[in-house]
């Protein structure tokens, strides 16, 4: 009888009399389970000391496995920086750079690894790196078409505060039409434009076609009729923009609080109830519905202040916010 103190390794040979029986597959699949997790003596699971790098039976203690591997880093952190700071591997792979993050990246500042500044004639051959390493990143016309289109997604998701999900969402689509032969013909903006508007509706974060019209660089007929081309040949599945959407970015524009954002999200259910939204412009209903919320709440909000924090007129939130209004009694 083994004793519990006494370290042995449990593995056992299967008899000469079963070889015939088993097939080395099964001794390996069924075998090779039981000596990892069973102990030859009593049958009882084991148990993992990762301090100790050792696999011991649950109840009598024979060292099953020992000299395991441990897997994890053999650094500690406390908080989210710290990790950051000690981590061995680059970023994750993102759909939003046209490599996807993959390659080597030469940093623009000039300094060694001891942040000392670089001297002149370093700094020159690191300009000359720079250069060439840009050009070893991007060298088919494909690359180049997709490092600029991103840019342009990036540049505008930026300047309209897209968050990175409706981002990551666009990168996929451009890259889905320039695979698809979409691209070749038509303005890289263009399509980039209508990718992000793609984007940022199907992350159910909408922009409306005026906001994009600031920002890209070509006219806002242009990119329209490009999103419509790519919704349409990829087969994208867009719905309706729900106009409650709208209502919470509005609603911080103005400075607003959270009840009068309830009740307008409320009226807009109303709406909904009674179809009102039927053909209407989203952000026109969004505004009408902060307007008469306002007025319900007690909170002191001006039909231009509204019209000019969603980019319509006040006709648009007059003729819309009575008929909320009446939905709301009708549902009441």
């Amino acid at each position: 009888m083994t004793s519990t103190n006494q370290r042995v390794t449990g593995r056992h040979v299967q008899p000469s009399e079963r070889e015939g029986e088993e097939s080395e597959a099964e001794r390996d699949e069924t075998g090779g389970e039981r000596e990892r997790n069973e102990c030859p003596e009593c049958g009882a699971a084991g148990i993992t000391d990762e301090k100790r790098g050792e696999t011991v039976c649950r109840d009598c203690g024979v060292v099953l496995e020992e000299d395991v591997v441990d897997r994890g880093p053999e650094w500690r952190s406390f908080d989210a920086r710290d990790k950051a700071q000690k981590s061995r591997v680059g970023s994750p792979t993102t759909g939003m750079l046209h490599d996807k993050g993959l390659s080597s990246v030469i940093d623009w500042q000039n300094k060694d690894a001891n942040g000392q500044a670089l001297s002149a004639k370093k700094r020159e051959q690191m300009s000359r790196l720079r250069t060439w390493d840009e050009r070893f990143r991007s060298q088919s016309a494909q690359d180049r078409n997709l490092k600029q289109a991103l840019g342009e997604i990036d540049r505008m998701a930026s300047a309209l505060g897209v968050p990175k999900d409706a981002r990551e969402t666009a990168s996929v689509i451009y890259r889905r039409a320039l695979d698809a032969e979409l691209v070749p013909g038509r303005s890289i903006e263009a399509m980039a434009t209508g990718s992000l508007y793609a984007g940022a509706r199907q992350a159910g974060v909408p922009r409306t076609l005026d906001e994009f019209e600031t920002v890209s660089r070509v006219e806002r007929k242009e990119f329209a009729r490009a999103y419509r081309y790519i919704a349409r040949e990829l087969e994208l599945a867009m719905e309706p923009t729900d106009p409650e959407q709208y209502v919470p970015r509005l609603v911080s524009d103005l400075g607003l609080p959270d009840e009068t954002e309830q009740r307008a999200v409320e009226l807009l259910a109303a709406g909904k109830r009674e179809a009102v939204h039927s053909g209407k412009n989203p952000v026109g209903l969004a505004a009408a519905a902060i307007y008469a919320a306002g007025r319900l709440t007690n909170v002191d909000v001006t039909q231009h202040q509204v019209a000019d924090a969603a980019d319509v007129s006040a006709v648009t939130i007059r003729d819309r916010y009575t008929e909320l209004l009446d939905a709301d009694d009708q549902v009441v």
